[in-house]
C-alpha cells in the first residue's frame, strides 16, 4: 500500500499546470471524451474550476448515478486538496474511514478513485477533473493518463 501511496503522491507532484482557464477545461474534457470514445468506455466526465462546472459529458452506458458519484468525489478533492483515490488509500492504510476521521456525512463524500486536483504551480488547487463509470482504480488511471497527455501538449 505504501508503494501505491508514494506513486499517487508523485502523480500529484508531476501533473501540475502553469495556468488553467475555461479553454483549458474544455480542451481537457474533450480529450477525455475522445479517449473514452476510442475505448468505448461508459463514463461521465466533469471538469471544474473555482467551484464552477466548465465541462460535463455523459457517454453511452452511464446513468444519473455517475453524476452523484462525481459530486461526492469532488467534495473530497475540494476538502483535502488531494485526489479522491489518494485520500482513500491513505485512510485504508491507517484502517480509518473518512466519516470517522473527519466527522463528515459519507453520503456526501466518496474516497473512491476518479477525482484529481487541478493544481496550478505557485497557486495551488484551482479545480477538479473527475471521471465516473469504471472501477475506482481505472477511473483514477484514466484521469492520470489523459492529464499526462494533455500537459505534454502544453509543454
Amino acid at each position: 500500500m505504501e508503494e501505491l501511496i508514494t506513486e499517487l503522491e508523485a502523480q500529484e507532484e508531476r501533473l501540475r499546470f502553469d495556468r488553467f482557464d475555461n479553454d483549458d477545461a474544455w480542451a481537457l474534457g474533450s480529450l477525455l471524451v475522445e479517449v473514452a470514445r476510442e475505448r468505448a468506455l461508459p463514463i461521465t466526465i466533469d471538469v471544474r474550476r473555482g467551484g464552477q462546472q466548465l465541462f460535463h459529458a455523459a457517454l453511452p452506458g452511464t446513468t444519473p448515478d455517475n453524476d452523484r458519484w462525481i459530486e461526492r468525489k469532488i467534495r473530497v478533492v475540494e476538502r483535502m486538496h488531494a485526489s479522491s483515490f489518494l485520500v482513500g488509500r491513505r485512510l485504508a492504510a491507517k484502517g480509518e474511514a473518512f466519516d470517522a476521521e473527519y466527522g463528515i456525512d459519507p453520503a456526501q463524500y466518496a474516497t473512491h478513485g476518479g477525482a484529481f486536483p487541478i493544481r496550478v504551480r505557485d497557486v495551488g488547487v484551482v479545480g477538479v477533473v473527475t471521471v465516473s463509470g469504471l472501477p475506482q482504480a481505472e477511473d483514477h488511471a484514466l484521469v492520470v493518463e489523459v492529464l499526462g497527455r494533455f500537459l505534454g501538449h502544453l509543454s
